[in-house]
């Protein structure tokens, strides 16, 4: 490191700093730096100040980055820790991610006090959910429950659950883990049969593509296997034009030096859901991800991706 000090950026929420004291921890171990020298920078985005709508009504995925990359552009942070789920699919100019964090678990828990499962929830039972990815595929298992909007932090939605005022949410089981909250799972849903959302459980460290310094100090603790997943779940991502408009979701597993992806887009109401799955090899993530975004596009009836 050429600079005495290297500021990571951050939102301010509980998860967000978990996240971030996760990166600062690794940074520091691998350059052999005080965490004084790596100071956090906390920064409130307009994501976090909306709490009255779903982001996708308010201008998408970019609400939680927007605050984040100017402070990069500016040179107040030199590095900005996000869930990569809230990257838009296309940084800004200037902008890269320059390395991801050991991947967490990817899959979504259901928290309830009504049942253990989405199936055994009672008929009309209400389900709070911000995002269009998990309320389309529980529209498309239960078109009868009741859908209500529901923001805020993990704690706050937990407690939402706990209190009664929705009879049942799903959230990251990474988020929860990372926060210590794992007890609060009611049911961990397979991959299998309820996909996750492109880079869920994965953190992205995103620099200026001119700062070769903090370039070189985040490869030192990327995470060689996110990043192949990673590759192919944002290639996949790409092709789709993915926003918080689209319910899409999409998963590569990596073993042997192979690339295993699904994908899925569904309609807004769970009425229509079209797959795809590709494979290959680990070196090839990239192309194996925008592949299946081409084969799923060209199977799309005209309008299926419309907001």
């Amino acid at each position: 490191m050429h600079r005495a000090t290297l500021t990571i950026g951050t939102r301010g929420s509980p998860l967000a700093l978990a996240q971030a004291r996760e990166a600062q921890d690794r940074l520091a171990a691998a350059l052999g730096l005080d965490e004084t020298r790596l100071p956090l920078s906390i920064i409130k985005t307009t994501g976090d100040a909306i709490q009255d709508r779903p982001l996708s009504e308010a201008g998408g995925k970019g609400l939680f980055t927007k605050e984040l990359d100017l402070a990069l552009a500016e040179g107040t942070i030199d590095l900005a820790v996000h869930s990569a789920k809230d990257l838009p699919t296309f940084l800004p100019d200037g902008l890269v991610i320059a390395g991801y964090l050991p991947r967490e678990d990817v899959r979504d828990a259901f928290v309830s006090g009504l049942a253990t499962s989405i199936a055994g929830l009672p008929r009309g039972a209400s389900f709070g959910s911000a995002s269009l990815r998990r309320q389309a595929m529980v529209r498309r298992l239960r078109p009868d429950l009741e859908l209500t909007l529901l923001r805020g932090n993990v704690g706050t939605r937990l407690a939402k659950v706990e209190r009664g005022e929705v009879g049942a949410t799903l959230l990251a089981v990474a988020g929860l883990k990372r926060l210590g909250l794992g007890g609060r799972i009611t049911t961990i849903l397979e991959p299998h049969d309820f996909l996750p959302a492109v880079g869920q459980g994965a953190i992205a460290l995103v620099t200026r593509a001119d700062d070769a310094a903090t370039r070189a100090a985040v490869a030192k603790i990327n995470d060689g296997t996110t990043a192949t997943q990673l590759a192919a779940e944002r290639a996949f991502l790409a092709v789709l034009d993915g926003s918080c408009r689209t319910p899409i979701a999409g998963h590569a597993a990596v073993a042997g030096g192979r690339v295993a992806f699904r994908g899925l887009v569904l309609r807004p109401d769970g009425s229509a859901c079209i797959e795809v799955a590709r494979d290959g090899a680990a070196a090839d993530a990239a192309r194996i991800g925008d592949e299946a975004g081409e084969e799923l596009r060209a199977r799309l009836p005209a309008g299926f991706l419309d907001p």
